[in-house]
């Protein structure tokens, strides 16, 4: 028996033969525009720009003199996740399996209903849609059965739809139309970019390509201030620059207002998320995965601290309120064995994990992670 304000999704290859007319028909009561997507009222050639955008919303100034824009007063942006996920476009990227769309399903929770995100953020209600375009309905319900299993109610605020028309296809306009209806929307999901992106003009490179079909989500979300999270792949090779492990050209990453990368070993349960931006600072977030709830959360320690064992750990957390302390003093201040403190000290120093001044004296390094 589901859950009071729980949406059985339907699955569209069962239903005797024909598919639905749209996403909304999977979705009876979440406001998703009925019937065919609009007809976008610019060619597959033309330049970007979301085709359904209504004209009755204020133009965006794109000019001023240089003492204009020194007195000018611009709205703080607009937060999805306080921090991690800004109003714009974000593109998260990640090895397949990784846990990515787990990821993205909690982000959609929290969010449409304004509880903590990541297991520590704070975050403001309000609607969300949710684009599972390689997901059945069947799977998309036993997921979020299991991401709700702690809660009585399904979240009102959270849309879902399994099928949507490409940006190039009427896509851009569909969305636009949405976002109309759910004035103070914030948060959208795509998952995955490569289905809703839709074909480009013949004879663009690859960078071109790559960076139109982004700047044509990017209008859609500037223009409502909304914040739009691109799921997306990376390549098969990893490199010590996550920016670098993006699938694609730069275009993709250079066009995204933040890109976010997920970094897992498969078959661990910890991992990084990097994020870079334009409205956000740079950081590295040690997170863990819960397999049994369907949840990632963030941890309490520096990303660099993955990996390693819980006497470099402990050795952390000592140096951290000790800085300078030799092997001895460490010893006596954590308990550990004294020969097992200068061998371990010695290998972080070896790894970067640690900073010695040669003099026996050991500092965690001065970005305030291990390497």
């Amino acid at each position: 028996m589901p859950r009071k304000g729980l949406s059985v999704l339907a699955d569209p290859t069962r239903t005797n033969g024909h598919r639905p007319p749209g996403p909304s028909a999977l979705l009876p009561s979440t406001g998703l525009p009925d019937g065919p997507a609009p007809t976008p009222t610019a060619g597959e050639g033309s330049e970007p720009g979301p085709s359904g955008v209504r004209p009755d919303r204020p133009s965006r100034r794109i000019a001023w003199t240089a003492a204009e824009l020194l007195s000018a007063e611009f709205p703080p942006p607009r937060w999805a996740v306080p921090g991690v996920l800004a109003e714009g476009v974000n593109l998260l990227a990640g090895p397949p399996k990784v846990g990515k769309s787990w990821l993205a399903l909690a982000l959609a929770v929290a969010v449409a209903t304004g509880g903590k995100a990541l297991g520590s953020i704070d975050v403001e209600a309000g609607p969300v849609l949710y684009l599972a375009l390689e997901d059945t309905g069947r799977r998309l319900q036993s997921r979020l059965g299991k991401a709700l299993a702690d809660r009585d109610t399904w979240p009102d605020a959270l849309s879902f739809a399994i099928e949507w028309p490409p940006l190039t296809s009427g896509g851009d306009a569909r969305l636009a139309a949405w976002l109309d209806e759910h004035p103070s929307a914030r948060l959208v999901i795509v998952d995955v970019f490569a289905k809703l992106r839709g074909t480009v003009p013949p004879g663009l490179s690859a960078y071109d390509a790559d960076y139109l079909s982004m700047s044509r989500i990017k209008a859609v979300a500037d223009h409502y201030g909304v914040a739009v999270l691109l799921i997306h792949h990376t390549r098969k090779m990893t490199s010590d620059d996550f920016l670098t492990d993006v699938s694609g050209t730069n275009g993709l990453a250079g066009a995204a207002d933040a890109t976010l990368v997920l970094r897992r070993t498969r078959g661990e349960a910890d991992g990084v998320l990097h994020v870079v931006g334009r409205d956000v600072d740079e950081a590295q977030y040690a997170m863990a995965f819960y397999p049994d709830l369907g949840t990632w959360q963030m941890l309490d320690k520096p990303a660099g601290e993955l990996g390693i064992s819980d006497t470099a750990a402990t050795i952390l957390a000592h140096l951290r309120s000790h800085e300078g302390d030799t092997p001895k003093q460490i010893s006596d201040g954590t308990g550990l064995n004294y020969g097992l403190v200068k061998k371990t000290v010695g290998r972080m120093a070896d790894k970067g994990q640690l900073d010695t001044d040669g003099r026996g004296r050991y500092f965690v390094p001065a970005d305030g992670e291990a390497a």
